[in-house]
């Protein structure tokens, strides 16, 4: 074993997180997509939303991503929501393990028919659901909730409110800021995009390492989505051990 992969070990059991545990979990994470369809979002905007991520999840880099450590996959799950009490899963629990099941995804979701709820913006509720759904799914090492939104929580319980909710504990809970409504321009779009993110910054995410990313519009909404993919399932340290280990 040389020095380099002797560091990566060491830093590895120091955080107590070595690849035994992960190989007991039988995946490394469960990662939990929900996408907002409240009634700020139109059909359009659905549209481009679903298959924005269905683009995304078939990128070459997030299906290498994916595919990075078969023996210890990722499980996804993806569901739609608006008001508090209303969500709905567009994907089940599955284990990813290859590209084919990614493509299975990806024409889950473009086959789904698209329901408008026209209801408020429940992001509390949408992570709750996303906690529940998380108890019935698997025992990965970690799991992720990846929460898309275009507007502030203003129906039941805020995400403040669930700071210290012991039913979100040991859930990292990363944002994706949906900008302006195409409408806007200049200084009220970035004024706007601005508000957004220091909200979800300051109210949403929670977890070490959490993190908001930013699409400009539902147009930018596949870019964005790509780019949040592969930060929340590349794991160069697990990766370099699994690999290295061989």
């Amino acid at each position: 074993m040389g020095a380099g992969l002797r560091g990566l070990w060491a830093g590895v059991l120091a955080a107590g997180l070595g690849l035994a545990s992960l190989a007991e979990a039988g995946c490394r994470q469960a990662l939990a997509l929900g996408l907002d369809v409240s009634a700020s979002v139109d059909a359009r905007e659905d549209a481009l939303q679903r298959q924005g991520l269905a683009k995304a999840l078939l990128s070459p880099q997030v299906v290498d991503a994916f595919e990075t450590m078969p023996d210890i996959p990722v499980a996804l799950m993806i569901y739609e929501w608006s008001g508090y009490r209303t969500q709905s899963v567009l994907q089940p629990w599955i284990t990813v393990r290859s590209r084919a099941d990614l493509v299975a995804v990806a024409t889950r979701l473009r086959a789904a028919p698209v329901g408008r709820s026209g209801n408020s913006t429940a992001l509390g509720g949408a992570a709750l659901f996303a906690a529940r759904a998380f108890e019935r799914g698997p025992d990965c090492w970690r799991r992720t909730l990846d929460l898309s939104g275009d507007g502030k929580n203003n129906d039941g319980p805020t995400p403040q409110m669930l700071a210290d909710d012991p039913r979100l504990d040991g859930i990292t809970i990363n944002g994706l800021v949906i900008g302006a409504d195409p409408g806007a321009r200049g200084a009220q779009k970035n004024a706007h995009i601005g508000e957004l993110v220091a909200y979800f910054q300051q109210n949403v995410i929670r977890g070490a390492g959490a993190f908001t990313e930013v699409a400009l519009g539902f147009e930018g909404f596949e870019e964005s989505m790509r780019r949040k993919l592969l930060r929340e399932i590349r794991v160069p340290m697990f990766s370099a051990l699994y690999h290295g280990a061989r």
